[in-house]
């Protein structure tokens, strides 16, 4: 079977005119391919490949390794396309059994863009379909791999506080039995009025804010404590309890005063036991208000709850969102975040969503670019009709020989495993799908990415 008649079982071809097909037959090359690589990544594409048959495998780099991407099957068009910009390969074709190819050079595609116009149109469409489904395949790749980020350190953030309660809560069941004694004790005495009226003087001192010693203030507080329990017969096991309240030995007096032995005891046990179940509930509190923020932050980063429509959008909660979800890796590298946005930045029109993406991503390299101990600010102020925003790191810098890639998909200076080649791909994008616009300006100690946002409506008449 010749050429043209097996272009023409393909449902791709079967629309186009017998003057055209017979024009890329002319103008083309049979090429047959053993199993094995077509194109390798960082091989320039010089040509448009129609697959006759046999069977094409499109594989690229993820953060969890290689990955296949797409297929090309008899029939299907690709390689360098009508009005195509590519020029180098940012992807591995292999061969994943003996294919033939049909393949257009470079050269010849002006003059089949002129002589083959319903080909042309069609090979247009399907590189717009494709492109497409290639900015939807690596956004939600890239999602993943961010999602999997961020909850790895999310699950860090989280472990802190609820670590937090888990041992609260045990200590709150010892305090709870050190209260049930000390009460059994004193419900077994009968109290005289002075006696009352000091345990009362001695319980509001212990709920008094405690004041910030330093080490040798609080060792001498100790010392000055265990003198005194032992000079009125109370063991030293409540020196360290009674040290961390505000009780002091002016207020101990009166107490030592017309208590003695198991009653004083039993007081002084209370009162720190009090004491301490105060200061854990606060803990508690503070622990699970923690959480409530994380959980507010993940909510206002994903924005799983608002609409897939373009809005006035928040720029400052989003960026403390954001910031929120890399504290963890912020933290593991002892990172310095900066943020500085004013209180009356105006919003912006935006997708929420989207924009968090890009302020994830940027962050996330930014992150990667800086080394242990490093900074990054992230600056917002208002210009007219403009809000701009910048992420700047103070790492290495880019250098100028990689600056013009580093947009391109599939362009990563990481080791395999360890990058997508997506990311700042993927803000190129949503940077335009939002009518915004950005720039790079590095050089070692610092680089700066600027995104300018349009200001929402209603924040510009403002």
């Amino acid at each position: 079977m010749d050429v043209i008649d097996r272009l023409r079982e393909y449902k791709t071809f079967q629309a186009i005119p017998e003057e055209e097909i017979a024009w890329l037959v002319t103008h083309g090359t049979v090429r047959q391919y053993a199993e094995g690589v077509i194109l390798t990544k960082g091989m320039r594409v010089d040509a448009m490949f129609i697959i006759l048959d046999g069977h094409v495998g499109v594989f690229a780099d993820r953060a969890t390794g290689r990955r296949k991407i797409s297929d090309w099957r008899p029939g299907d068009v690709s390689g360098l396309l009508p009005y195509s910009r590519l020029v180098i390969s940012q992807v591995e074709s292999l061969a994943l059994e003996p294919t033939t190819v049909l393949e257009i050079h470079r050269n010849d595609l002006p003059d089949m863009i002129v002589r083959c116009q319903q080909l042309t149109a069609m090979l247009v469409h399907g590189m717009v379909d494709r492109s497409r489904d290639y900015t939807s395949f690596g956004l939600h790749d890239e999602k993943m791999v961010s999602l999997g980020k961020l909850s790895a350190g999310l699950a860090h953030e989280l472990n802190n506080p609820v670590s937090a309660i888990a041992r609260n809560a045990a200590l709150l069941e010892s305090r709870l039995d050190d209260v049930e004694r000390a009460v059994g004790t004193l419900d077994a005495s009968v109290l005289t009025a002075a006696q009352r009226a000091s345990i009362a003087a001695a319980r509001a001192a212990c709920s008094a804010a405690c004041p910030v010693l330093s080490p040798i203030e609080q060792a001498d507080r100790e010392d000055a404590i265990a003198n005194w329990l032992a000079a009125h017969g109370v063991g030293v096991a409540l020196v360290g309890p009674l040290a961390d309240t505000a009780l002091t030995l002016d207020a101990l007096e009166p107490l030592g005063a017309s208590l003695r032995g198991p009653q004083l005891e039993a007081v002084l046990r209370w009162a720190a036991a009090g004491h301490a179940l105060r200061e854990l509930a606060v803990d508690i509190r503070d622990a699970a208000l923690r959480i409530a923020g994380l959980v507010d932050a993940v909510k206002g980063f994903t924005q799983m709850d608002q609409a897939g429509a373009a809005e006035a959008v928040d720029v400052a909660e989003g960026l403390a969102n954001t910031v929120a979800m890399f504290g963890a890796k912020a933290h593991a590298k002892s990172a310095v975040i900066a943020v500085d946005v004013p209180a009356d930045i105006p919003r912006v029109h935006a997708f929420a969503g989207e924009l968090n993406q890009i302020w994830a991503n940027l962050l996330d390299n930014a992150l990667d670019a800086v080394t242990d101990s490093g900074r990054i600010d992230i600056i917002a102020r208002r210009e007219p009709r403009r809000v701009v925003v910048q992420v700047i790191d103070n790492g290495g810098g880019i250098p100028p020989e990689v600056r013009p890639h580093i947009f391109d998909p599939f362009f990563t200076t990481k080791p395999v495993g360890q990058g997508t080649g997506l990311g700042l791909d993927i803000v190129g994008r949503l940077v335009g799908h939002n009518a915004a616009e950005i720039d790079v300006d590095s050089r070692p100690g610092r680089t700066a990415f600027t995104v300018s946002l349009p200001i929402a409506e209603a924040s510009a008449a403002r």
